[in-house]
């Protein structure tokens, strides 16, 4: 929110060719508590005085000599690229509001002026004002948060991913459906396994025999939503060889209770196997 010191500390840019309408406004605007004014009689300074100053509310007068109000607003423009015109037009001439408005412009104040309009109308369009700058630096600060974050959990995940590369296990996971999404490690290399990442699917590039009892209770276990440890079962290489896989997992849930995916890691326990290992489930 925001609040009333900060709508009378807003920086205020008043424009009009007479000096005594200039000094009027500001009179006015002293008198309601607002600090922070700056006034001008020349119009064709009023795009270097607001790309310098960033106002949060610029008074224009719309005929001018010279240079008119609807041509500083074109100026304007080119500076607030985000769409946001900080304008409030002053004008006698009924028929210039709408084209004021269409013109970008937000409010506009009648003349001869009328003090509680004046006041009015300008408390209301700072308070938009510093409210959709306040929302706007949030989005900001939202966005570089998030890219930061980004790039902290990609830093993150390339660095697990070479802790597992670098060691003798792998970390997998599985969605809701069964189909693998991650597999980090040296699978390939130690049995010869791959992930399809479009499809999810394992293939085995070397052909070899799966124990097929053994992968069904490992089935079961997925199917069933349980977490398994040190789970061992085994394949025949094509070379005839016996290399022997030991795996945990355990299954993830949202804060509804409904099953998101499986998480767990593996590894090639081959060299130190012993026969009555293969097949328990802890």
């Amino acid at each position: 929110m925001i609040n009333e010191q900060e709508i009378f500390n807003a920086a205020i840019l008043i424009v009009d060719d007479q000096q005594s309408n200039v000094f009027l406004l500001e009179e006015m605007l002293r008198d309601a508590g607002y600090t922070n004014l700056a006034a001008t009689i020349d119009p064709y300074s009023v795009c270097e005085l607001h790309r310098n100053n960033r106002y949060d509310l610029i008074l224009l007068d719309l005929l001018m000599p010279g240079m008119d109000g609807f041509q500083v607003m074109e100026g304007l423009k080119e500076i607030e690229t985000g769409g946001y015109l900080p304008v409030l037009v002053i004008t006698a001439q009924p028929d210039h509001k709408l084209r004021a408005l269409a013109a970008g412009a937000k409010d506009f104040i009648a003349k001869p002026f009328d003090l509680i309009e004046v006041q009015t109308r300008i408390h209301n369009m700072l308070e938009v004002r510093l409210l959709y700058r306040k929302l706007e630096n949030y989005n900001k600060e939202l966005e570089q948060t998030v890219q930061e974050r980004t790039a902290e959990l990609r830093a993150s995940e390339a660095q697990f991913r070479r802790l597992t590369e670098l060691s003798s296990d792998w970390y997998w996971e599985q969605d809701e459906n069964g189909r693998f999404t991650k597999i980090f490690g040296p699978v390939l290399e130690m049995l010869g396994i791959r992930i399809d990442e479009a499809q999810g699917n394992v293939w085995d590039e070397q052909e070899g025999v799966w124990n097929e009892t053994e992968r069904d209770i490992l089935k079961e276990n997925l199917a069933g939503r349980k977490p398994f440890l040190d789970f061992v079962y085994s394949r025949i290489s094509p070379d005839g060889s016996q290399r022997y896989v030991m795996v945990s997992g355990e299954p993830m849930f949202d804060p509804s209770g409904r099953f998101t995916c499986y998480r767990g890691v593996g590894k090639d326990v081959t060299e130190t196997m012993r026969p009555n290992d293969v097949g328990i489930i802890r």
